[in-house]
């Protein structure tokens, strides 16, 4: 049984990322995961004036479960084509603890938005800058048109072709989870 960590990288309490993941990690049984609520940390912007007066206690918290989870579950939100700036500061917050913070970790990289493209901007940029850091993307998801293919009442996915990707990335995930830890 491998330990997984999940997360969204939203500022969001109603994040709709947040809820992708609780809707995948409810699905998972043969692993053990946690799920990690970033809007509830207090983060200051990077700076490097601020890394001098020391890493804050919720970068090194966060830091410190990365580094305890083989395997992690992420799920981007996208603004104006990008990252999040909130996911963004964590990301050079972490990357300044250590560059290679993602360093062995496989990584289910998800993400969702209300429009058509499902954050899939977003998506490609952490595919790209998550390699940097050490991570292995070894699935990725996107469900697009949020607000047509989840019940967010339920918490499940009710486009049954996007339900069925869903299941396919989790289990090809977690097959390849099981696999490293062997």
């Amino acid at each position: 049984m491998t330990k997984i960590l999940a997360f969204a990288g939203s500022s969001s309490p109603t994040s709709i990322n947040h809820q992708l993941i609780l809707n995948v990690t409810r699905r998972i049984s043969d692993h053990q995961v946690e799920v990690l609520e970033l809007n509830k940390l207090d983060i200051p912007l990077y700076s490097i004036v601020k890394e001098k007066e020391g890493f804050p206690e919720n970068v090194k918290f966060i830091y410190k479960k990365i580094v305890e989870a083989p395997a992690l579950i992420i799920a981007v939100n996208e603004y104006n084509s990008n990252v999040s700036g909130f996911f963004k500061n964590i990301i050079d917050w972490l990357s300044r603890v250590e560059k290679n913070f993602l360093g062995g970790k496989k990584i289910l990289l998800m993400s969702t938005s209300p429009g058509k493209r499902g954050g899939a901007s977003a998506l490609e940029y952490c595919k790209n800058q998550f390699p940097r850091f050490g991570g292995e993307v070894v699935e990725s998801f996107s469900l697009p048109q949020f607000y047509e293919n989840f019940d967010s009442e339920k918490g499940v996915v009710v486009n049954e072709i996007f339900d069925l990707g869903i299941i396919d990335v989790i289990t090809s995930f977690s097959q390849n989870i099981k696999e490293a830890a062997e």
